[in-house]
């Protein structure tokens, strides 16, 4: 009877600090902010062309887990580098951009996370070309102006983080930031920095 009891009391304490355990990692209803660098890969630039060129920028996050495993989040950012498209004198700039998703998180150690998020962003830029008569830049010629033409588009974006102290995350990740369906420029994003949770 004694070994029965005292088996009873070992897993009912088990089972009472794994309770515990999950409530204090638990992640539900809590807020926070992230500050990012970003870059921009331009991809399939130009008629024909197919160029591909980077630029940089930064990003502010905003956002709130809405349980455990889900979470909304707001951003904001804009270029500080523009990208200086390859065999012509055409730059693309990415002057600021908003975007709103809705993701999943998943723990994949105590300290770590993987995401995947999907949602819509606005982007505002503008496409210049120092030398427009220069034969080069014929394939380029109508990004020049605002860019990208289509300025809504829909966004995802996949990640990693990592816990270096508590409710501090390291964040890396990557994703498409738009598509624009007048030129068929794709532009992908990568990013990495911190985020806060409180």
């Amino acid at each position: 009877m004694n070994k029965v009891v005292r088996t009873l009391l070992t897993t009912a304490l088990i089972l009472a600090s794994q309770a515990t355990l999950a409530e204090e990692a638990s992640r539900s209803d809590k807020h926070y902010i992230g500050l990012m660098v970003t870059s921009f890969n331009h991809r399939s630039v130009g008629e024909d062309a197919n160029e591909s060129a980077w630029g940089t920028g930064g990003t502010l996050v905003v956002g709130g887990h809405l349980n455990d495993l889900f979470h909304a989040e707001l951003r904001a950012g804009g270029g500080f580098k523009d990208a200086d498209v390859p065999r012509s004198d055409l730059t693309l700039a990415v002057d600021y951009y908003a975007s709103w998703y809705m993701g999943l998180h998943y723990p994949i150690t105590d300290y770590a996370n993987l995401y995947g998020q999907f949602g819509f962003s606005y982007i505002h830029g503008e496409g210049d070309i120092s030398d427009p008569d220069n034969n080069r830049n014929k394939p380029f010629l109508d990004l020049e102006g605002e860019f990208p033409e289509s300025g809504f588009s829909v966004s995802w974006l996949a990640g990693l983080d990592f816990e270096v102290m508590d409710d501090t995350y390291l964040v890396f990740e990557g994703g498409k930031l738009f598509k624009d369906t007048g030129s068929d420029v794709n532009t992908f994003q990568f990013s990495g920095g911190v985020r806060y949770e409180f």
